[in-house]
């Protein structure tokens, strides 16, 4: 028997459960038969300030001192390390590159300003000058986050507080019986708890339908990363992470690889998202525009989804018409770096606890995440 049942295995579903684990019997139902199957385990993992708006940057500022302070137990190795990040832009994308750094500052002191030989000195390959980039930021203080030991991490804390995970389990259908949601898997299998978290990321709307609540309009956008080998007289290791101000290119340095991408979102429902071949040529075209190298060999691809509501906000809070369904979704690709935000979250909402010390600094209140600001309806929990 649980109180609290989670659909939904990735970052934002294992993070909260192991936190409500404390309080409650929690199992987690996952449809896949990996955890993070999905868009946690597609994620190139790097928690910055340079994407999302104010609400996103203020999740991922508070979520960095459960990162940069690893809490005891927690794993064995670190979950996160120091790793840098550029932001550069052409002339015409200067604008676009002052805006960013003064939201930016709002949240970190750390950042200066390069000129076209200092960008070259950290990123050799950079087109710089007419064609290319004349001014970037630097922000020395962004993280590489270990998605996979911060998704067993979880996992981990979650079974040694009593807690029960569940793959594998496709979800048929959901009812609400005697103040209980009752939970039926495609196989036959039954669960059912007071609290059911939707958590079930581009499926949250279906999870939502299938069991009579109205859904809060989930769009799930695509995004394609290829990887290609750099030259072998190249020692990428100490490179940035480096994001252009127009928001159409970022390269990563991962294992003496080069992870690319063309920051695209194209509409597309949910189910096992899979690179399509414009996609991957329009990566390999912006490598070559931002860049001086060539695309080559393309030595893996991917693709993945990020879902939004309508404000680009991640949504956590019970449902106004539907007595124990708590929405958890919404999260944009920037699951892994709010995670420790939402889960405390989750757990305030749901325990009835004191909102997150620190959050409401951010501008983070309860009435920014909860769902009913998707229909024009209001909070009746306020920060404390």
């Amino acid at each position: 028997m649980s109180d609290i049942l989670v659909i939904g295995g990735g970052i934002a579903g294992l993070s909260a459960a192991s936190a409500l684990a404390k309080h409650a019997r929690v199992t987690i139902l996952e449809g896949e038969d990996a955890l993070g199957y999905h868009s946690s385990g597609r994620s190139v993992s790097f928690s910055h300030y340079g994407i999302g708006n104010a609400a996103v940057r203020g999740l991922t500022a508070w979520s960095r001192t459960f990162y940069e302070h690893q809490p005891d137990g927690l794993c064995d190795t670190a979950i996160a390390r120091t790793a840098p990040s550029l932001y550069v832009a052409r002339k015409a994308q200067l604008p676009a590159l002052e805006a960013l750094r003064a939201e930016m500052d709002r949240f970190t002191d750390a950042m200066r300003w390069l000129d076209e030989g200092e960008i070259l000195d950290l990123c050799p390959v950079l087109r710089t000058g007419p064609s290319g980039a004349v001014r970037a930021i630097l922000d020395p203080t962004s993280l590489k986050l270990d998605a996979d030991a911060l998704l067993q991490a979880h996992a981990r804390a979650l079974r040694r507080a009593g807690g029960s995970i569940l793959t594998g389990r496709r979800i048929a259908s959901i009812e609400h019986r005697a103040g209980r949601w009752q939970v039926t898997s495609e196989s036959g299998e039954s669960w059912s708890a007071p609290i059911l978290i939707n958590a079930a990321g581009a499926w949250g709307d279906h999870l939502a339908a299938l069991a009579g609540v109205r859904p809060i309009g989930l769009a799930p956008k695509r995004r394609t990363i290829i990887v290609v080998d750099p030259p072998p007289e190249l020692d990428v290791s100490a490179w940035p992470f480096v994001h252009t101000a127009a928001s159409d290119f970022y390269m990563l340095p991962e294992a003496g690889r080069l992870l690319i991408s063309p920051v695209d979102e194209v509409e597309d429902g949910p189910g096992d998202a899979q690179p399509e071949d414009y996609d991957v040529a329009l990566a390999a075209h912006q490598l070559e525009q931002y860049t001086s190298l060539a695309a080559g060999r393309i030595a893996h691809r991917w693709a993945g989804l990020r879902s939004f509501v309508a404000d680009r906000v991640p949504t956590a809070g019970f449902d106004d018409a539907a007595p124990g369904f708590f929405w958890l979704v919404g999260q944009g690709g920037y699951g892994l770096q709010t995670a420790p935000a939402m889960a405390a979250i989750v757990e305030a909402l749901i325990t009835g606890g004191r909102w997150p010390e620190g959050l409401g600094s951010f501008g983070i209140a309860p009435s920014v995440v909860t769902p009913g600001r998707l229909r024009g309806g209001t909070t009746t929990a306020e920060a404390s």
